[in-house]
């Protein structure tokens, strides 16, 4: 099954960093590709347990990934299950994602893992929604240290 590791640098602390991506209010702000948003979600990276969210695109059409919250050991990492569901709500193939902060010069690295995909199609995909979703974090991060200046 193939495997797909992202990693981006962000200019702030690890620890603040781990507490942004793992927020309720910054993951309403970063969480999905570049002009999704997330009207549903019950995502809580405070505990172990089931999660679900619904991001939904500029043109109206909604998906719905659901798993569960496997780890969560702050400030450093995160792990879930994930699956998404097809338009008929049965979902479909689990696969494993685990978010990781380190440190990196003076600031902090994010490195994304998203093991277990299906096949490599999907995990290209994967590959560009999770880059997308990259960006839109280094954005949001961008913009929120602007207003914090």
């Amino acid at each position: 099954m193939p495997d797909l590791t992202l990693e981006r640098d962000f200019d702030l602390s690890p620890a603040r960093l781990f507490a942004f991506i793992t927020s309720p209010e910054g993951l309403l702000q970063w969480w999905g590709p570049e002009g999704m948003t997330l009207p549903e979600s019950a995502l809580d990276f405070t505990r172990t347990g089931p999660w679900f969210s619904v991001m939904q695109g500029a043109e109206g059409q909604r998906h719905h990934v659901s798993g569960h919250v496997t780890h969560v050991d702050p400030p450093h990492s995160v792990g879930l299950t994930w699956a998404w569901h097809d338009p008929a709500g049965a979902r479909g193939p689990e696969s494993h994602v685990t978010l990781t902060v380190k440190p990196a010069g003076k600031g902090a690295r994010l490195v994304l893992e998203h093991r277990e995909l299906a096949t490599a199609e999907a995990a290209t995909r994967h590959g560009e929604g999770w880059t997308s979703t990259l960006n839109k974090l280094a954005r949001v991060l961008g913009e929120n240290a602007l207003r914090d200046a």
